[in-house]
């Protein structure tokens, strides 16, 4: 915003800062959403309160590389931020726009600022179409930024202008003094969950086959499921005390290397498959609050990483767990991503599903909690009245399993509904919580349980990758949270279904398809 265009921004409505140059917006952004964008489009909504301009919800996409893609990125991006806000805070009077992306090989940021152009023309016509207006579109790449919104009259230098250093804003100070932190970028929080690319990962993958051989026709009888489950769950308790007693290191990236050298390849595929089964997976789901939660998310990152090669499907399961635990003790954004991967392994991953549409529209976490607090209770006291569990019922079989007997899978607490079947006589299952699209019913039919053969065709379990996924939390001020609707929240909003047509890919940070993200009020 130029300078008579005034903004303010007021963590919980205790400290406000008044943003008055294109300059201060674009130092602005990663304390917008909390971590720093890359190869993104972000519309932040602006609310008219007395004469100021007040920040409101924030949407995010990953530009798409085919620019015929951009038109539909535009509409969904405009008509998620809109219809958002208008749910939760109301209708925006207009709107500021940033486009981010790095030069590639042989480009400059001024080559970046013409080739992004046309996209910043078409959401500004979307906005303009929902009757708000964006008042503000800045270019941010290599370093310098650019307005496109600049009359072109000699107010703006052609080679942009020269953004800040990181952290030395008046903003940064008021962040810093309100207890706000800027995490990076999300590439470095998805590298944390996502599948190792070393030499280790063939000997992780050996050990997948040989616990995939020995526990699955185990899970599969009834005799002997309740008692992998206690072998699961024994082993994920041990684990936890060998995480919570080591020394502790700094920096992320030495964390992980010290949780990865903790967990040997055979415990965690033991716990990787023996998780597939949905009653192990929401009791292992218990442990979300206090100390032992900081080490379950540690524990569920690091089985994240191990789901190496075929078995990259069966990331849902602790990518799930480790959404949860992140939503349950407080951080939204690690949550958001964690579940974004976890439908991105499977989309018709329920629980991960669950978990998503909640964390975006600003829940209580707490609810779920009580849920699995109860169950916990439930289980203590039949076991001590020597009840037998629930283990051995076949509404508790992963997903490849459930495509040949046609049950359901659902989230702790939820009803299933069993319809009759013969049990399979293949390998592996996952719990993937296979839904129809009303969330429930019938599981399609699909190829068996252990290792998956790709929907696209080649090499098995290894998915067709592509595009989008989505959520939008909003609305203005506290927590308070607004899901888009339309198609920038539905089958775009779950990873691998393709983009605004099904073919949108994007570069760098958003590889791995669409995301739109909506926060609250900064």
């Amino acid at each position: 915003m130029h300078g008579g265009h005034g903004a303010s921004t007021g963590p919980c409505g205790e400290h406000q800062v008044t943003l008055r140059t294109s300059a201060e917006l674009a130092d602005a952004l990663p304390y917008l959403l909390g971590y720093r964008p890359e190869d993104s489009v972000v519309l932040v909504a602006v609310h008219d309160r007395e004469g100021r301009g007040r920040f409101g919800g924030r949407a995010r996409l990953g530009i798409p590389a085919q620019t015929e893609d951009w038109p539909a990125v535009a509409e969904q991006l405009s008509h998620a931020l809109v219809t958002g806000s208008e749910r939760r805070a109301g209708r925006p009077e207009s709107m500021v726009a940033f486009f981010c992306q790095e030069p590639s090989d042989g480009e400059s940021g001024r080559n970046v600022l013409e080739r992004l152009r046309p996209l910043a023309q078409l959401l500004r016509l979307a906005c303009g179409r929902f009757d708000v207006p964006v008042v503000e579109a800045l270019c941010i790449s290599d370093g310098r930024f650019w307005s496109y919104c600049c009359p072109g009259h000699g107010c703006c230098p052609v080679e942009g202008k020269t953004m800040g250093l990181p952290g030395t804003s008046v903003l940064a100070a008021a962040a810093t003094y309100a207890g706000l932190q800027v995490r990076g970028t999300l590439r470095e929080l998805r590298v944390r969950l996502s599948p190792w690319e070393t030499a280790g990962a063939r000997r992780q993958e050996v050990a997948l086959d040989a616990a995939n051989s020995t526990l699955v026709p185990r899970i599969l009888r009834d005799e002997s499921r309740t008692e992998v489950a206690e072998e699961t769950l024994g082993l994920a308790r041990r684990l936890l005390r060998r995480l919570a007693d080591a020394p502790s290191v700094s920096g992320t990236l030495q964390a992980d290397l010290r949780d990865d050298e903790l967990v040997g390849p055979e415990e965690a595929a033991d716990l990787i498959l023996g998780l597939q089964d949905r009653t192990t997976r929401d009791r292992a789901a218990g442990w979300m609050e206090g100390e032992e939660a900081a080490s379950a998310l540690r524990l569920w990152r690091t089985l994240a990483r191990r789901c190496v090669g075929a078995y990259g499907e069966h990331a849902a399961a602790p990518l799930t767990l480790a959404g949860w635990v992140a939503w349950s003790s407080g951080d939204e954004l690690e949550a958001r991503e964690a579940l974004a991967m976890a439908l991105a392994a499977d989309p018709d991953y329920l629980f991960a599903r669950l978990l998503h549409q909640a964390c975006n529209e600003g829940l209580d976490p707490e609810s779920v909690r009580q849920c699995l607090r109860a169950e916990r209770e439930e289980r203590t006291v039949a076991d001590t009245a020597g009840i037998r569990g629930d283990h051995g019922r076949g509404d508790e079989l992963g997903p490849s399993h459930r495509r040949r007997t046609g049950e359901a899978n659902a989230a702790p607490g939820a009803h299933v509904t069993r319809q009759p079947s013969a049990r399979p006589k293949t390998r592996g299952p996952r719990t993937t919580d296979r839904t129809s699209p009303a969330g429930h019913g019938a599981s399609p039919a699909g190829d068996g349980p252990g290792r998956r053969t790709s929907r696209a065709g080649g090499a098995p379990g290894r998915k067709a990758r592509g595009g989008a996924r989505g959520d939008v939390h909003g609305g203005a001020g506290g927590n308070a949270r607004g899901k888009a609707s339309g198609t920038a929240h539905g089958e775009a909003g779950h990873g691998g279904r393709g983009g605004a047509d099904g073919r949108t890919r994007t570069r760098g940070d958003a590889g791995s398809g669409v995301e739109v993200e909506e926060t609250g009020e900064a």
